[in-house]
């Protein structure tokens, strides 16, 4: 079966979006089938591999509210062996729907559970909030990754973020794992940046991961052409870094 893999962070623009997408581009292009799920009311991850989310007619939402089997909603990317799950504006209003339903933090979990051993990974790119999108998110991974941006403020809802964890840990999911915390938008002419690290390895020790990414125009770009950093410009420093990065979590698995 399958391993999931959600990537969570509640502070926006960390890069929690760039890396689920470039991460299931390269952890395809090294053989592997992978399923991108966005349950990103904004869709940013469903844009930045090419699809119009604002002309779909349907997506995640539907699957979580049981309207429709995941695998209706699925979609090609460019990259072979790489699907994605859309989000769709419907997913707005999918915070409020779930407080009323049943069952309500295991919803993704469930329909995940079902397609799970046709994919060696399934990514989750999730909300930058803790509401019950986000739960649903942990719940439903075996692992979560933990992008943190590599500058003053980033460390700041850190600990926010693990007692939700810890939470979900103790009530809903116990054998939920933390993977470890990827350093993102790095730039080494900064001193601060290096005090981050530092900071990190406190919070996460032994689970930070050796590939870095830096803070890259090529990266930024890339989503406006509705592609992944691999179909962008693979020979960038951003694009080599998601490359570790994939190698890494794969090398996990050995």
């Amino acid at each position: 079966m399958g391993k999931i893999i959600s990537i969570v962070n509640q502070k926006g623009g960390v890069g929690k979006t760039t890396t689920a997408v470039n991460l299931g581009a390269y952890l395809a292009a090294l053989g592997k089938q992978v399923l991108l799920v966005d349950i990103d009311p904004q869709a940013n991850a469903t844009s930045g591999l090419g699809i119009d989310h604002k002309n779909l007619e349907s997506g995640i939402y539907e699957a979580i509210i049981g309207a429709k089997p995941i695998f209706e909603i699925t979609k090609r990317t460019l990259q072979e062996g790489y699907k994605i799950a859309p989000s769709t504006i419907a997913l707005a209003g999918a915070g409020v729907e779930l407080v009323n339903m049943e069952n309500r933090e295991y919803r993704l979990a469930r329909i995940l559970e079902n397609i799970k051993d046709e994919y060696d990974y399934i990514i989750i790119d999730g909300p930058p909030s803790l509401g019950l999108l986000t739960i649903n998110s942990l719940v439903a991974a075996d692992e979560i990754l933990i992008p943190i941006q590599s500058e003053y403020y980033a460390l700041e809802g850190v600990g926010q973020l693990l007692e939700t964890i810890g939470l979900v840990q103790n009530n809903l999911k116990p054998e939920l794992g933390i993977m470890g915390a990827v350093i993102t938008m790095y730039d080494g002419r900064n001193r601060l940046a290096s005090s981050v690290m530092h900071e990190l390895y406190q919070y996460f020790p032994n689970r930070v991961f050796r590939s870095v990414i830096p803070r890259s125009v090529k990266l930024a770009e890339a989503p406006s052409y509705g592609r992944s950093i691999l179909h962008y410009d693979p020979g960038s420093r951003g694009g080599k870094a998601y490359e570790r990065l994939a190698r890494e979590v794969i090398d996990l698995e050995n």
